[in-house]
């Protein structure tokens, strides 16, 4: 191939609409996005072209990927993305080897926004940017050393992420590979863009699927993909999604033109007439269905969120109202208010007290949790079938609203008061368990910044 010299000149034009930004009421006329005019004279540079060639050789995947995405279609390269400062902590010592431009194997969310800035300063203050530090704080497997450093990478880290570590200008493979939302990046910056628009297609319409969300949202704690699934919105994307308009550019992906019914995005992400786009998922949301007592995002202590509940709770009507009635819409969320009180009042407050009352007594021992059966009991109380409730209240998906949400978290109730009876009768202490596969470790690292 021959090598392209042509000298480079990039030019970006940037024009906003006025329309963009806060809306004053939900039913205002579709909000026109930023428009971003490229007008680019250039080709590729000498050493991206050499980057190119060596690459096409040793991993032709990789250059497949990048041939197909809008990225290779503007000539931006594998320079423009991976190459790396003097002072950059993850330079490869590797690449250096074969050739003395500097690069790092990380491409972090402070690399991308020097194209995506708002893009990366939406999700810089999101929980998925975030969900390391928020894992640490809230979940008892890591806060008292109930597993492993292995089970750890392999489960909980792969997901959530964790710090990335440089050793000896390498990355240590204790923390490598690693894509997980909420990585910690060795310049600083959390997350992973790759999470979602994974390298090197960066895909605008696999980061629209559910899919995409599915990978991390599954399983007994956080179902979302098999309520989605089990829902209408789920039951019409599977019977026809496959034929809707994925690629759209963003701000012009329309319901009713491209696509019939929600994905993830669409609810949470997507620009939606009067209702911008955001990489912050925190918004749009009236509750925090996640924490163990439901409350507002705002009041969510491990990481409140930097939003009003009314107004995010009018962006979802917002979404809701382009194919729905706002008598349907109100329905809707009366329902999932009225679920999220159910929840609060009927099993979590009182089984809380109880398991206080057991504490107090100490006939259950606060030195670690989940050493103990009635621990764990209350922990999958909230963690798990709670989590189910809620969420299946809020997705319209009734098999997990009830038979794996209330209908379980009466089950587990009624173990707790057996099990706290027992105590109680008895006065002797729950028998406390070596729980298998811990390592004991409970160093929280330090994520002030």
């Amino acid at each position: 191939m021959e090598t392209l010299k042509t000298s480079v000149l990039f030019v970006f034009a940037w024009s906003f609409s006025s329309g963009f930004g806060t809306t004053a009421t939900i039913r205002a006329e579709q909000v026109s996005p930023p428009l971003k005019e490229y007008r680019i004279v250039r080709s590729v540079l000498e050493d991206a072209q050499g980057c190119i060639e060596c690459h096409a050789a040793q991993n032709e995947g990789i250059v497949a990927d990048w041939s197909a995405s809008r990225h290779a279609h503007a000539n931006i390269s594998c320079l423009d993305c991976h190459r790396a400062g003097p002072a950059d902590p993850d330079i490869s010592k590797e690449h250096l080897k074969i050739d003395k431009t500097p690069v790092s194997v990380i491409v972090s969310p402070k690399d991308c926004s020097r194209c995506h800035p708002a893009e990366a300063a939406q999700y810089a203050k999101s929980k998925h940017a975030n969900t390391i530090e928020l894992i640490w704080k809230i979940d008892p497997w890591l806060n008292n050393g109930m597993n492993s450093s292995i089970e750890r990478q392999t489960g909980c880290y792969h997901c959530h992420g964790s710090i990335v570590k440089v050793e000896n200008g390498r990355l240590s493979t204790e923390t490598w590979p690693n894509v997980g939302v909420g990585r910690v990046n060795p310049d600083g910056s959390r997350g992973s863009c790759t999470s979602c628009h994974t390298r090197h297609k960066f895909s605008l319409a696999e980061a629209r699927k559910p899919e995409a969300c599915g990978q991390c949202h599954l399983g007994p704690d956080h179902p979302q993909i098999e309520i989605f699934a089990e829902s209408k919105h789920g039951a019409i994307y599977q019977a026809e999604g496959d034929s809707w308009n994925w690629n759209a550019a963003p701000g012009t992906w329309t319901p009713g033109v491209d696509y019939r019914a929600p994905s993830c995005s669409v609810c949470h992400m997507s620009a939606v007439k009067s209702v911008a786009a955001t990489h912050d998922v925190t918004e749009r949301l009236a509750w925090e269905t996640q924490a163990p007592l439901t409350v507002r995002p705002s009041e969510f202590g491990p990481w409140p969120a930097e939003t009003q509940w009314p107004q995010e709770r009018q962006k979802m009507e917002a979404v809701c109202l382009v194919c729905h009635s706002p008598a349907w819409t109100k329905g809707h969320f009366t329902r999932l208010d009225a679920a999220v009180a159910s929840y609060n009042d009927d099993y979590y407050r009182p089984m809380k007290k109880l398991i206080d009352e057991l504490y107090e007594k100490k006939l259950l021992s606060k030195e670690k949790n989940l050493d103990e059966p009635l621990e764990v009991e209350m922990y999958e109380l909230w963690h798990h079938e709670g989590r189910r409730a809620r969420f299946g209240a809020a997705m319209m998906a009734p098999d997990y609203a009830w038979w794996h949400g209330f209908y379980e978290l009466k089950k587990r109730c009624m173990a707790i008061e057996e099990q706290a009876e027992a105590l109680l009768n008895s006065g002797k202490p729950a028998k406390v368990f070596k729980v298998k596969g811990s390592d004991g470790e409970t160093t929280r690292p330090d994520f002030e910044p």
